[in-house]
């Protein structure tokens, strides 16, 4: 019998004590975990440092005691923020023993906005009062202007932490506070603002504000000497109408009407008259509840909403409360005006009947607010479900009745929804009975992926049957599924779904995607976690491309929101010499990989040293170091199986866009542009960002 093993001796576990415990200080927590606080150290959370700012001026512009604002991009990567409100407090602040500037400016939930009715505000989108300390704990270098009771005051920050205290350093007119940063290139990826992304962002917040002016000026580019003029180097300063840089300025006095004319500026109204209504102190929770709508000649509904001015891109309680008036308001003018018929016993509007080419911008402002969710992207407050139905139902219901050819064209337009609704049930029901009889059987075109996993199967999308026929050879069977397209698809821009179920490659495209379509959508059951359009590298492909996109958008925004769209980039070019074969994707590369191959093609001079075969868009490169043949693809079609499996379908070498939407009211408003009815605006859309469009000629 062997020997016992004697029991281990137990040992003070050690290295796990009190000194095991990391206590971070100050702001350096957010230097850690910069993620926690602003999403993302790439160019959403660059751009969000601008706008916690900017959130702190706009909050007292909401409080009465601005009206105007400007945000400039400044050379070096700096930005200043401006506003002509009350300026910071600087005097000791009881609990931290320094000036109120360093407390906001170095400790997290810190400011203004907590503390009810004796706080510096009674509505704020800060929620959690850790904006302005976020950044400039996330930036190199930061300087906080004051100008305040006839003082002028400044402070500066390194990484979060004072230079100095804060010091008077003159006397002033002005009233407000200056904050100039530059963001720390240890923590972002790449410090690039993009202007047209900011403009977009305050435009839409000076339709919040309603008399607020905000300037957004781009100064990056200006000349040292000009930079003085402008007064870009620390005193106050807020914009005149007349700068020799790019700049825009927004004032709108009619608010959220204005913003629904701006959102409805390629549409065709249906009635005249915007509907709106505002009203304050509407309960002890809720302050103010603005809502603005106008229908137009559309099928899709377009509703925005907001609470303490910040966009709720998934809504919440203030839009349910909103739909619930809107349905009963109109199901009740309706049955008043006896615009049902007799014989229907289900006559009635449903929510998405009454929802159908709606444009509608809801507004709530709350002392205290609830988000769910970190990114507050939905409104939780119950509060706000009963107050926006009462306020937006009583006021409505007035609309109506005071003015009634506005009320018929809109009662008329649901009603058309009704029977538009009706179709199309009938149409996609077809269509899912016949998939149910047939055993939900696939598309005959489609070549199916082997595997049943939906996460390790892709679904390429391509033009034309001899595209498809390379990609059918050359893919992966196991998990890589082909569906070749016939020319055009149906656009959807304006369709139905009746109309679009019968389209033959628009009902192969849903059946092989299996999550069905309309009001039985379920991404849950996609069959391909990766559906990838590949079209052709020229104008055809490119509208083909445009329509698939247009369709997903519309009819299966899920797909893009969870990322399982991408567009395949296949090579221009096949670059031989000899034995080795290359691919370019860019002129650039092409030049590259001549170089690399020993084959030194001046770019300067590649036109006159190339011989052009017409026929075959062939190209030979011969200097120096020998020749090379180019071959210029045209299409997808025009690679055999090899080269479309290793340039386009190969994991190991391919390259796919993953196609994302980063501000969805810009997008809804660019479809509607380019694939919509109004040739005029499609027309200035085109002339206006020509210049930015890679043209293969």
């Amino acid at each position: 019998m062997p020997a016992k093993k004697p029991a281990p001796k137990k040992t003070k576990e050690k290295g796990y004590d009190s000194s095991s415990i990391s206590v971070l200080e100050g702001l350096e927590p957010v230097r850690k975990r910069p993620g926690m606080y602003i999403g993302t150290t790439g160019p959403d959370g660059l751009h969000h440092l601008i706008w916690e700012v900017f959130d702190n001026s706009r909050d007292e512009a909401m409080g009465g005691f601005a009206d105007r604002v400007e945000v400039a991009l400044l050379p070096d990567n700096y930005i200043r923020v401006v506003d002509n409100g009350r300026g910071i407090p600087v005097d000791k602040h009881k609990q931290t023993g320094v000036s109120a500037l360093e407390t906001i400016l170095t400790v997290l939930h810190a400011g203004g906005k907590f503390g009810g009715e004796d706080s510096g505000y009674k509505v704020s989108g800060g929620l959690h009062g850790v904006g302005v300390s976020v950044m400039n704990a996330l930036s190199e270098h930061a300087i906080a202007e004051v100008h305040r009771d006839g003082g002028y005051y400044i402070q500066e920050y390194n990484i979060g932490k004072p230079k100095y205290k804060v010091k008077k350093v003159g006397t002033t007119k002005h009233q407000g506070t200056t904050i100039t940063f530059k963001a720390d290139i240890d923590i972002f990826k790449e410090i690039k603002y993009d202007f047209k992304r900011i403009v977009n962002h305050l435009r839409q917040q000076a339709y919040l504000v309603k008399a607020m002016k905000i300037s957004v000026i781009d100064a990056r580019d200006l000349p040292e000497a000009e930079q003085k003029e402008l007064d870009l180097k620390g005193k106050q300063y807020l914009a005149d109408e007349h700068l020799p840089v790019p700049h825009q300025h927004f004032y709108f006095e009619g608010g959220l009407r204005s913003l629904v004319a701006f959102n409805n500026t390629y549409q065709k109204p249906v009635h005249k008259n915007i509907f709106y209504v505002e009203k304050n102190d509407v309960s002890p929770e809720v302050m103010t509840v603005e809502v603005a709508l106008q229908y137009v000649d559309d099928i899709s509904p377009r509703i925005t909403a907001f609470a303490n001015n910040i966009y709720n891109p998934e809504h919440g309680t203030h839009i349910t409360g909103f739909k619930t008036a809107l349905t009963r308001t109109l199901n009740n003018y309706a049955k008043k005006g006896n615009f049902f018929s007799v014989k229907d016993k289900d006559a009635g509007f449903t929510g998405d009947d009454v929802l159908e080419g709606i444009t509608a911008v809801v507004s709530v402002k709350m002392p205290e607010i609830q988000f769910e969710g970190q990114t507050k992207a939905k409104l939780g407050s119950v509060e706000a479900r009963s107050a926006t139905e009462q306020v937006f139902g009583e006021a409505f219901a007035s609309y109506l009745e005071e003015n009634p050819d506005d009320a018929k064209a809109i009662i008329n337009k649901v009603i058309l929804a009704v029977k538009a609704r009706k179709a199309a049930k009938a149409a996609k029901d077809s269509v899912l009975r016949k998939g149910a009889l047939e055993g939900m059987s696939l598309p005959g075109k489609l070549a199916d992926c082997q595997t049943k996993k939906a996460e390790d199967s892709e679904l390429f999308i391509v033009e034309g049957d001899s595209a498809g026929g390379s990609a059918k050879m050359g893919r992966d069977r196991k998990t890589q599924a082909v569906l070749p397209l016939r020319g055009k698809i149906l656009n959807v821009e304006r369709a139905r779904i009746d109309k679009m179920l019968a389209s033959e490659q628009i009902k192969n495209l849903v059946i092989a995607l299996g999550t069905a379509i309309g009001d039985v959508f379920d991404v849950s059951r996609l069959r391909y976690h990766k559906i990838i359009i590949a079209t052709d590298a020229d104008v055809d492909g490119a509208h083909i491309r445009t329509l698939l996109l247009t369709l997903f958008y519309r009819y299966f925004r899920p797909l893009i929101d969870e990322g399982y769209i991408y567009i395949a980039q296949p090579p221009l070019y096949k670059i031989q010499k000899g034995k080795d074969v290359r691919y370019a994707y860019t002129d650039d590369e092409k030049f590259a990989v001549l170089k690399d191959m020993g084959v030194d093609v001046d770019t300067d001079d590649a036109e006159s040293e190339e011989e052009q075969d017409e026929s075959e868009e062939n190209t030979s490169a011969k200097k120096g170091g020998g020749k090379a043949r180019i071959q210029r693809y045209k299409g997808l079609g025009e690679m055999n199986a090899e080269e479309l499996w290793e340039t386009t379908m190969n994991i190991e070498n391919r390259i796919l866009k993953q196609v994302q939407v980063e501000d969805a009211q810009m997008a809804d408003k660019t479809f509607d542009v380019l694939m919509g009815t109004d040739v005029s605006s499609r027309k200035s859309f085109i002339q206006n960002n020509a210049k930015m469009a890679n043209l293969d000629i």
